[in-house]
């Protein structure tokens, strides 16, 4: 299909595959592109829509990471492309790193494709803002090959699954948001 003979639909920077033009996806597009022509990431680097199950009292909830950034195979950034206010979306995508993965992964970057700021996931605190804090992919190479972060406390993980929920469920006109 190609990108401009429907406007509802465009191409997937990373996939190649025609996805919904809905919410915040030309956002995505442009950090996709960003990850790739200026950061140096590769596509087989990024998984779009990662898969992600959180159990809640004895319930699945399913849905995606707009972005997660692996190098050899292990997940290091998790992304969320926003419309809109970017602060309003921290919490969502550090529960998600904290989530995604054992060990979690220890960044998180919440973006609207012309804006990002970067998130320890571990803490919470910001690391940079801007485009530019994205670390580039050798700099993701080296975090590759450090110690992980230790995991989540198992109490703190229900609260984690609560707040992911909570943000995610709000998420309106997504692609692929629950499997």
């Amino acid at each position: 299909m190609k990108e401009d003979s429907n406007p509802d639909v465009i191409v997937d920077f990373i996939t190649g595959e025609p996805v919904p033009n809905m919410g915040a996806e030309a956002n995505r597009q442009q950090v996709e592109r960003y990850l790739i022509e200026v950061k140096g990431y590769r596509r087989e680097d990024v998984i779009v829509d990662a898969p992600i199950d959180v159990e809640i009292d004895g319930q699945v909830y399913r849905s995606t990471v707009d972005l997660v950034i692996q190098i050899g195979g292990r997940p290091l950034m998790a992304v969320k492309c926003a419309a809109g206010s970017l602060g309003s979306r921290e919490r969502e995508i550090v529960s998600a790193a904290r989530l995604y993965g054992t060990p979690p992964l220890p960044i998180a970057v919440v973006s609207d494709g012309s804006g990002a700021t970067v998130l320890d996931a571990a803490t919470g605190k910001k690391k940079g803002d801007g485009l530019a804090a994205i670390p580039y992919r050798d700099e993701a190479v080296i975090l590759s090959q450090t110690d992980p972060p230790p995991p989540v406390a198992p109490d703190r993980l229900a609260r984690e699954r609560l707040v992911f929920r909570s943000y995610d469920s709000m998420n309106v006109n997504q692609r692929g948001r629950r499997r």
